[in-house]
């Protein structure tokens, strides 16, 4: 049975983890937060109480963590993964950091005789504990071949991105579209209701036209078209408004690195920075809307 170490069992680590358990993988977890670590072990997973003891027997490492900083600590530290993973050990990185780091991380695991991908997701909570997430991978063939049968317990599309740092690429880039888009389609619903359109007379219309896009008929901003959205959940997350604003600021990053020209990148980035400096951070980023329109 093909031994798996999760580091890192938040929000998105501990659902994912769950369903590795569920597709009977022996999986170790460990995570700084002792209530996550408790509720890993009572979905029937193991417990280690370091790094270090959670990655020696494992053929496969998968980290999930929220910065780039501690995604280089973890596995580059002395208490860390390159320094007590088994020979051979497969290395996954679901987080979502920035290219660069991404890239110098892998370096060094090959460096060190470890195959290792960028594996970021997309899909939110929802998709982690229904296990339909997206993975957009980037490393060499033979790495993701071996990761792809760990991934597909936890997701429905992986996507094989190209060279390593190619997924968090991909990932940044199909963010900073949400962005975009989830803005617009606000924006059309809020001229609508100011010019006398009903939202769901304008969803039957736009969703069959040439403005039909996943934040119109997905993810709609407003409440009733789609009735599982956060919309109808008076905006609770879904995806955060913080965690879009990471995604846009690592876009944005990435661009001035590249010379890549987004100005409606740069301001969904300012967009959201202003919905998050008013306080409203934890609300899902498709309330935006009231935002714009001011009610927020």
């Amino acid at each position: 049975m093909t031994k798996i170490a999760f580091i890192g069992l938040g929000h998105m680590g501990l659902p994912m983890s769950r369903n590795l358990l569920k597709a009977s993988f022996d999986v170790t977890g460990f995570d700084l937060v002792a209530t996550a670590v408790a509720s890993f072990a009572e979905a029937g997973g193991k417990t280690a109480g370091a790094i270090a003891d959670a990655v020696k027997d494992a053929d496969v490492v998968l980290t999930m963590l929220p910065s780039g900083a501690i995604v280089k600590s973890v596995y580059e530290g002395e208490g860390g993964v390159f320094a007590h993973a088994k020979a051979g050990a497969l290395l996954i990185d679901s987080s979502t950091i920035d290219v660069a780091t991404a890239r110098e991380v892998s370096a060094k695991a090959v460096a060190k005789g470890f195959d290792m991908v960028d594996a970021p997701v997309s899909g939110g909570v929802g998709g982690a504990t229904a296990g339909t997430l997206a993975f957009m991978v980037g490393g060499t063939a033979e790495a993701f071949k071996r990761a792809e049968p760990v991934l597909a317990p936890m997701g429905k599309k992986i996507v094989h991105a190209g060279a390593s740092g190619n997924g968090q690429a991909a990932k940044i880039c199909n963010n900073m579209l949400l962005a975009i888009s989830m803005i617009g389609t606000s924006e059309a619903f809020n001229l609508g209701r100011a010019l006398g359109l009903d939202d769901q007379v304008f969803f039957d219309i736009a969703s069959n036209a040439s403005g039909q896009c996943w934040s119109l008929t997905s993810y709609c901003p407003v409440p009733g078209p789609v009735p599982a959205t956060p919309a109808n959940n008076d905006y609770k997350p879904g995806f955060a408004t913080a965690l879009m604003l990471k995604d846009l600021r690592l876009a944005m990053e990435a661009a001035g690195g590249a010379g890549a020209n987004t100005p409606l990148g740069k301001l969904s980035a300012e967009i959201y920075t202003a919905m998050d400096a008013d306080g409203h951070g934890g609300v899902d980023f498709s309330g935006v809307i009231k935002h714009l329109a001011g009610k927020l």
